[in-house]
């Protein structure tokens, strides 16, 4: 992998995972000083791939004075993270109403922390989609409102990742805030049409279940149950789902009228020119998803995961030799497209040299 030159523009990104918005960053040049998440086991492959530290600390914990450390008083610090989204799925959107003793809103009110006493000068928050609805989830409007009041211009919206190159179907919540002037996500990329799977993994060799590619130890499918193998091979190819499936082959919780709706959207396979579902923690599984290949009987390999969330094949993310599939999963399930985050850091590049250049210092 050819390095390419650091600017003088730092970078730490809070709540980290693996590093995949770090490694969209590190791909247009910033310096990468620290990714900070509480998961041991993203060190190996944040370090390796993004040439930085990891720290394993829980970011409610973290000082602002460690935070400072970091950035070495340089200008601009950048700040970015993605706080995890387990709250503020849709299935609490119910359940939504701020409270300060809440605990499910411990991640958000860590980054606003950090945000309030160490005032980088340029602040990026990704999540998921449902958080903008300021209504169903009044943290997230008392946290834009925070950092209005602190000085910070603010610019947010719900991004479809497709139109920049993301090769899902996957809309999320992209922030950005600045002291040094109005800022903004750049204009999409790829309007004209979608990434497709086809073009995502239509290289990669044929593999079956439970096999591992000679060639690419992430090229690994999860071993099927004889009943899901038969699942499988009554599922057809390039985008069929559970509908066509005899009673027989149905989990008994979809064989009541009730669950058809859920039949369309489980032990589904993609469609070859289109993009793909959104990746989950789980998105190697047959069953938890549209996670099926278009037409290989097996779902989808970890190597093929990674590809759908953008990670270059050179991206490593445990030791050579050593796999551990489940964890691998969520690892890359969890992070932020690369791409994504590329598109992130093109836009504060854009930023920093309409309103701060001058003042970096070299």
């Amino acid at each position: 992998m050819a390095m390419m030159k650091a600017t003088k523009i730092r970078v730490v990104d809070v709540f980290s995972g693996i590093g995949g918005l770090s490694h969209g960053f590190f791909l247009e040049g910033f310096n990468i000083v620290a990714g900070i998440d509480i998961d041991e086991t993203c060190r190996y492959g944040f370090e390796e791939n993004n040439h930085s530290r990891f720290i394993a600390k829980d970011v409610a914990q973290v000082t602002p004075r460690e935070l400072k450390a970091l950035y070495k008083n340089c200008f601009p610090k950048v700040l970015i993270g993605c706080a995890p989204c387990t709250p503020f799925s849709t299935l609490n959107l119910k359940r939504a109403v701020y409270s300060k003793s809440d605990e499910k809103w411990r991640s958000l009110n860590s980054f606003l922390r950090l945000v309030r006493s160490v005032r980088p000068e340029i602040v990026s928050m990704e999540n998921v989609a449902e958080l903008a609805d300021g209504e169903k989830f009044p943290i997230f409007k008392r946290f834009v409102r925070t950092l209005k009041r602190a000085g910070y211009r603010v610019a947010y919206s719900v991004v479809d990742s497709s139109k920049y190159g993301v090769p899902q179907r996957r809309k999320r919540l992209v922030l950005l805030a600045s002291l040094l002037g109005p800022i903004s996500l750049v204009g999409e990329t790829h309007p004209y049409g979608p990434v497709t799977v086809r073009e995502t993994i239509g290289d990669l060799p044929p593999i079956r279940d439970g096999q591992t590619s000679k060639s690419d130890i992430m090229h690994r499918a999860s071993k099927l149950s004889d009943l899901n193998k038969k699942r499988i091979m009554a599922t057809p190819k390039d985008g069929g789902s559970a509908t066509s499936w005899s009673r027989e082959l149905l989990p008994k919780c979809y064989r009541k009228e009730k669950g058809q709706s859920y039949r369309s959207s489980v032990y589904g396979r993609m469609k070859w020119d289109e993009p793909a579902p959104t990746m989950t923690t789980n998105c190697h599984t047959l069953g938890t998803g549209r996670f099926g290949h278009p037409t290989q009987n097996r779902a989808i390999s970890l190597r093929e995961a990674a590809r759908f969330q953008t990670f270059p094949d050179y991206y490593q993310f445990q030791d050579a030799g050593r796999l551990n599939s489940s964890i691998v999963a969520q690892h890359i399930g969890n992070a932020v497209p690369v791409r994504l985050g590329q598109v992130i850091a093109m836009s504060i590049k854009a930023h920093v040299a309409k309103f701060g250049q001058d003042r970096i210092k070299r």
